[in-house]
């Protein structure tokens, strides 16, 4: 029953982070051999989401994770794909419409407040400037402490869809 139940609360756990990924289908990614990062930003009001040891991090996982697919890392000098990323952890409000009143002709709007902490990774060739690869990794979480703590997991998820398949 212990099983059932650990299974049960991991595949909740799976759901609740959302991974995109969109690419190029023009592209050759096979010719990218190197990679820099050349972009950080992180863009949260929270300490715990903005500081130097986050962006390290950061740095860490997708060097990890991109020289675990075969490419080499560049710390400076020309490279084969630059990579940029953007954190943000921010307050949104969104509205939901619904009918309401007399025959539901009216609509009635509601504010549902939520935060959400997003990792954008984007993947660009240097030589055309244009973005060849972008993952974007969502933790909906309502504390940035436990958003900071699936930082690791948001970019090995990432990257698990890189190279994009053939189509």
């Amino acid at each position: 029953m212990r099983t059932l139940a650990l299974c049960f609360l991991l595949a909740i756990s799976a759901f609740a982070q959302k991974i995109e990924i969109e690419s190029d289908a023009a592209v050759d990614f096979s010719k990218f051999k190197t990679f820099a990062i050349r972009d950080a930003r992180l863009n949260s009001k929270n300490p715990s989401l903005n500081s130097d040891l986050v962006r390290k991090r950061i740095n860490t996982d997708i060097q990890k994770y991109l020289e675990a697919k075969g490419l080499a890392f560049v710390e400076s000098g020309p490279s084969d794909l630059n990579v940029g990323y953007t954190l943000g952890a921010v307050r949104k409000t969104e509205l939901e419409s619904f009918p309401a009143g007399w025959r539901g002709m009216g609509t009635r709007v509601v504010r549902v407040p939520y935060t959400e902490g997003t990792l954008v990774i984007d993947l660009r060739d240097p030589g055309t400037r244009s973005l060849v690869w972008r993952a974007i990794a969502r933790e909906e979480k309502s504390d940035a402490a436990k958003v900071e703590h699936k930082l690791d997991d948001m970019v090995k998820k990432s990257f698990d869809k890189y190279p994009p398949k053939v189509r």
